[in-house]
């Protein structure tokens, strides 16, 4: 009696890993720059992806006017997979880890990502800095360049409050987010 072995191609049978298992969507750190290229080769490997992108006028050399399409979240995408599928994921050029603790990735919710699709199409988005209340900050424009203090309030507005050391005196004073930096604790001095 004469065995014949039957070699199905992964390619060809209806099978793909980790679509009949139960998937999370996961946040994907990148390579910077390296957004739309990782994106690019997740697609070629069926792995489900989402870049959030949002459209941005910069002016070049000769006051040329270029519009682009930028990452809204520089250096991350989300992707929706089952836990065996991390490995390949991780093995994208370009793609540095999962965001979590040590060694195990954090789930979103699909209610944020859906939510992020669903707006990002009928709102206008653009990046802000992540600063919040407790944040040592350096003002960099406007006035009060150079001065650091302390974000108090960042609901409508951010409130830093800078202190003058040789008086001992602080006061309280609104700035565009676009006019601060963060800055470290030791960097005073």
């Amino acid at each position: 009696m004469r065995h014949t072995a039957t070699a199905i191609s992964l390619e060809t049978s209806s099978f793909q890993p980790g679509r009949d298992m139960p998937r999370n969507w996961f946040a994907l750190y990148t390579r910077t720059h390296h957004e739309k290229r990782v994106e690019e080769h997740l697609t070629q490997r069926g792995i489900e992806s989402y870049l959030p992108l949002y459209t941005a006028i910069h002016t070049w050399t000769h006051y040329r006017k270029v519009t682009l399409e930028l990452p809204l979240f520089p250096n991350y995408l989300f992707v929706c997979i089952a836990p065996q599928q991390r490995v390949r994921t991780l093995e994208v050029p370009g793609a540095l880890s999962f965001v979590g603790n040590a060694s195990t990735p954090s789930p979103l919710p699909v209610s944020e990502i859906e939510s992020l699709r669903s707006a990002l199409q009928l709102r206008k988005f653009e990046p802000h800095r992540y600063l919040t209340a407790g944040t040592k900050v350096r003002i960099v424009a406007g006035p009060l360049a150079g001065m650091e203090g302390i974000v108090v309030r960042t609901k409508s507005s951010l409130r830093v409050v800078l202190t003058v050391d040789l008086i001992m005196q602080s006061v309280a004073v609104e700035v565009d987010a676009d006019e601060l930096e963060a800055c470290g604790p030791d960097s005073r001095g």
